[in-house]
């Protein structure tokens, strides 16, 4: 099972504790965890359900390729990151 964590800084704004949950893929599993988390789902997708564009995603150190579909594969001790991104000087 799949492990989807999120940093601190999207923690202050929406509840998104870290949680082990089903799926193959990234949308697969960001879908079952925003079905316990459903408050985190308009924080990180869109209205079409790609993520938006201030987020990134990592899955076991890799930046996701497929930020519309969310079709990169997750292993069963796969760990996914969600992050905000951030910029500064």
């Amino acid at each position: 099972m799949p492990t989807i964590r999120f940093t601190k800084n999207i923690q202050r704004h929406v509840e998104c504790p870290t949680r082990m949950v089903d799926g193959q893929t990234v949308r697969e599993a960001l879908d079952a965890y925003f079905a316990m988390t459903p408050r985190a789902r308009g924080y990180v997708l869109d209205e079409r359900g790609a993520l938006r564009t201030h987020m990134a995603i990592f899955v076991d150190g890799s930046p996701l390729l497929d930020r519309a579909a969310l079709g990169d594969a997750t292993g069963e001790d796969s760990t996914v990151d969600v992050w905000q991104a951030t910029s500064g000087g």
